[in-house]
């Protein structure tokens, strides 16, 4: 368990640290099937059950996501945890939703 979180946070700090080379990290993302997604696995309802109130106050924790690669990684780690079984593209998707909407990043 312990090995698996170490890895989680290499990997996620490696895609952080790459990906903030890149200026556009989700050029090819569908943002309707990003939003449909979000919306058949209740990532709203899940994020209240975990901050309370409309479940806003997950995004940007102190800070902790700041670079579209960081970002990627979480919705990844939401992907895996739990076992959405999401393909490459559509985290991708849900990731660019949440930059639309959330994050900002260019």
């Amino acid at each position: 368990m312990k090995s698996s979180f170490l890895l989680l946070v290499t990997t996620l700090l490696w895609i952080g640290q790459t990906s903030a080379q890149t200026a556009v990290m989700f050029p090819e993302a569908d943002l309707a099937l990003g939003q449909k997604l979000m919306t058949e696995h209740k990532c709203a309802a899940c994020h209240q059950q975990k901050v309370g109130g409309d479940g806003s106050a997950i995004y940007k924790p102190a800070g902790r996501i700041n670079t579209p690669g960081f970002l990627r990684g979480m919705v990844e780690q939401c992907n895996t945890s739990l076992n959405l079984g999401l393909f490459p593209e559509e985290v991708n998707s849900i990731a660019a939703v949440l930059n639309r909407d959330h994050y900002k990043f260019r």
